[in-house]
């Protein structure tokens, strides 16, 4: 533990040092970073980058309960209520959620929360499907993305309101290729004081949905939890904890393909990453202990506040309302 303590004292301390130097180098003479940092009244240099570490925090604890990456709160906010371009928010978004992924996805696995055989083959396809995302969503208009974004995930929460039993949803049998790839498995669940038996069907439309999601989740650069969580949970029936811990894990990978893209175009500003890195990972960890004992049905209106916050500020920031 004092060991595992000092590791994550040691990366706080070292990111800060970088966002120190970046800092300085953007004051020295980046013209992006002090357009980007510059409003109608000056701010000192540290104010920008304070309150995107602030704010990522607070993502990160609610990301890790959503299910959801960083970045599907974080851009939509940040680009809202930040004077930082689009173009380097949605980079930044995509290091976010991936970050954030990072942080928490060993912590679900030694919980028994994120399930590796639902995993892998769905990181597979989606991750593959990302790249090809990414590139649409950078040649794309940015409102158009936006506007596709918003009216997604409002009709993802839709459904997610209207769906009866999604926290521990009923499949009395499972299909043919989840039992050849032995998708099953069984969790302790705390509020009910027992373990909990889980399998899964419908796989094939599963499957095929991840192929969409990973499209989209590349296109609109704010990662894939958006859309995971009601896949695995709604469509192919796991339960709603394993359906998170499983989603945010699945953003590790998903995410890594998408990112490459905007790092190769120059999309990743470090006086916005820096901050808004440290502030998720320290977010994820505080997350993944709320995680662990909140009661399933607590997490699940979390879902929906989370992902209808989002969806409405992409949807007006797209029609050029908000």
């Amino acid at each position: 533990m004092n060991v595992r303590k000092f590791l994550m004292i040691s990366v706080v301390i070292i990111s800060l040092l970088v966002l120190a130097g970046s800092l300085v180098y953007a004051s020295a003479g980046s013209e992006v970073a002090s357009e980007a940092a510059s409003s109608g009244t000056q701010k000192a240099w540290w104010f920008w980058p304070l309150v995107l570490f602030i704010l990522s925090f607070v993502l990160g604890v609610f990301a890790v309960l959503a299910g959801v990456g960083g970045g599907v709160l974080y851009v939509p906010i940040v680009s809202g209520f930040l004077p930082f371009h689009l173009d380097f928010v949605r980079g930044a978004g995509l290091i976010v959620a991936l970050t954030g992924a990072l942080a928490a996805g060993p912590g679900l696995l030694r919980k028994g929360m994120a399930d590796l055989r639902l995993a892998i083959p769905v990181a597979l396809i989606a991750s593959t499907c990302a790249i090809v995302g990414a590139m649409l969503g950078l040649a794309l208009p940015t409102n158009v993305v936006q506007t596709l974004l918003g009216a997604t995930i409002l009709f993802i929460v839709f459904i997610m309101i209207k769906a009866k039993k999604s926290e521990f949803p009923d499949v009395p049998k499972p299909d043919a290729l989840s039992q050849a790839l032995r998708i099953m498995g069984v969790y302790y669940e705390p509020t009910l004081g027992r373990d909990v038996n889980w399998q899964i069907h419908r796989t094939p439309l599963g499957l095929t949905l991840f192929v969409v999601i990973g499209v989209m989740a590349g296109m609109f650069g704010l990662g894939a939890g958006w859309a995971n969580v009601p896949v695995l949970n709604l469509v192919m029936g796991a339960p709603i904890k394993i359906s998170v811990a499983t989603s945010k894990f699945l953003l590790s990978i998903t995410d890594t393909s998408a990112a490459w893209v905007y790092l190769n175009k120059g999309a990743v500003l470090p006086l916005m990453v820096v901050p808004s890195v440290v502030g998720i990972m320290l977010g994820s960890f505080v997350g993944v202990r709320v995680l662990a004992v909140t009661k399933p049905a607590i997490i699940r209106i979390m879902v929906i506040i989370v992902l209808g916050i989002a969806g409405i500020k992409a949807l007006l920031k797209g029609l050029g309302i908000g």
